[in-house]
This record gives C-alpha cells, sequence and structure tokens, in this order.
C-alpha cells in the first residue's frame, strides 16, 4: 500500500487530498470537502489530464499565434501534442475558436485559435 497526497484544484478551497492506494487501485479518498474534490482526486491518481496552451507559427509574420486543446488531454501525451503543434503553420486570417489541428495526436482533441489574426 502507498499513500499520495494532492492538493485540489477544483475549488478555492485548496484541500490537502490524501489517497491510499494499492498498485494502481484507489483503496480510500480523505480530505475532500466536496464531490468536485473527491472527482478531481480519482481523476488525478488515475489518469491525470491538463489543458495545453501554446503558440503556432504563423505565415509571413513572426506574430505567433496563441493556441490550446478544446478539452484537457492525458498529461502523458502533453509533449506529443506540443510537437505537433511546432509542426504547423497557420494562414490567416483565423478566426478565435477556429480548429487549427483536428484530432491531435489521435486524443479526438482538437487545437483551437484563441485570438483572432486578420
Amino acid at each position: 500500500m502507498m499513500k499520495k497526497e494532492i492538493t485540489c484544484i477544483g475549488c478555492p478551497m485548496g484541500c490537502r487530498i490524501t489517497a491510499e492506494l494499492d498498485g494502481d487501485k484507489i483503496i480510500s479518498i480523505e480530505g475532500y470537502t466536496c464531490n468536485i474534490g473527491k472527482k478531481y482526486a480519482q481523476e488525478e491518481l488515475t489518469v491525470p489530464t491538463r489543458m495545453v496552451t501554446a503558440l503556432i507559427k504563423v505565415e509571413g509574420t513572426h506574430q505567433p499565434l496563441s493556441v490550446k486543446t478544446s478539452r484537457p488531454i492525458e498529461k502523458s501525451k502533453i509533449f506529443d501534442c506540443l510537437k505537433e503543434i511546432s509542426q504547423h503553420t497557420v494562414v490567416r486570417p483565423i478566426h478565435i475558436g477556429e480548429v487549427i489541428i483536428k484530432n491531435v495526436c489521435g486524443t479526438s482533441v482538437d487545437i483551437v485559435a484563441t485570438k483572432e489574426l486578420i
């Protein structure tokens, strides 16, 4: 058995959550004050995910375009995602929310523009 401590980021409370694990299996979770904390701990301990933000090259300018994932991706795929983003260049005009890369790294998550570039 192993104990692991994490700080919940689900709400402003920032609860210190302690989980007892047997390999990959969660035996117990303590220290959360709401169901958001419990859900966060379960996800963070089994398949942690993160939103990814990055800059992508824009053809004909030195001004990059800010982009992000349309939803969180598995933490283990972040560097592959950033590598794929770095291999792309976009052409103006770009509109906020426009899909820049579909299905990044086979995750079914898209890379979308976070600003307008006219």
